[in-house]
Formats: C-alpha cells, sequence, structure tokens
C-alpha cells in the first residue's frame, strides 16, 4: 500500500481521536511523531516508545523533555493491503505503545491481545 506523509499523518491523527478518552486523558508530555523507518532502516519496528514509563517515575522536572511516541509509516504500509488495514495496524500500534507509557509490558500485551 503506498500513502504520502501527510495522510498518513491524518489517518493517525483519526486513530489517535478514536481512542478512549480514559486512554489518552492521562498522557502528560507525549508528543506523536511519524517517521519513515526506525533508524536501522529496518521494516520489522511498527512503533516504539521512548521515555520513562508511569510505574518507572517519581515525577518530572521543570523543563524535562516530553517523552515520545513514534509510528513508522513505511513498516506500517508495508503490512496493509487496504486503507481499512492500515488503520487497523495503526490503532493496535497506538494501543501498544501508550501501554508502554502507562508500564504495561510486552509480556502483558501479549497476554491481552495486544502485542
Amino acid at each position: 500500500m503506498e500513502l504520502d506523509a501527510e495522510a498518513f499523518e491524518r489517518l493517525v491523527v483519526d486513530e489517535l481521536d478514536e481512542l478512549p478518552d480514559d486512554m489518552v486523558e492521562g498522557l502528560e508530555n507525549v508528543v506523536f511523531v511519524v517517521e519513515d523507518r526506525p533508524e536501522d532502516g529496518s521494516l520489522d519496528l511498527l512503533g516504539l516508545y521512548e521515555g520513562v514509563s508511569l510505574t518507572e517515575r517519581d515525577r518530572y522536572g521543570f523543563g524535562e523533555m516530553p517523552d515520545r511516541i513514534v509510528l513508522y509509516r513505511e513498516p506500517l504500509l508495508a503490512i496493509a493491503d487496504t486503507e481499512d488495514e492500515l488503520r487497523d495496524e495503526i490503532h493496535v500500534t497506538l494501543v501498544h505503545e501508550i501501554a508502554h507509557f502507562y508500564g504495561i509490558d510486552d509480556d502483558r500485551l501479549h497476554e491481552l491481545g495486544w502485542a
């Protein structure tokens, strides 16, 4: 599937808007970023949470850099054949990375069906 960066970002925003309020209301000092690929150039990683999860932090101090949730456009496009499939993959990736922000690890996400 092909989709330019601007259209892809619109889908990400749409899927963020579809997430439950109680999932996104607690997101403080987090930015969402779309990049083409991970630094290693692979298509294996769909998203990444960069930061300190809520369960690991005491508190943010003044001037702390925000945590980042990155979605990788090319890997997500590579696994989707239709826009509906792409939306589903973006949704699952957002939930997965937001869960890491809340301190939920991959093992627990797998148990819950989100990994």
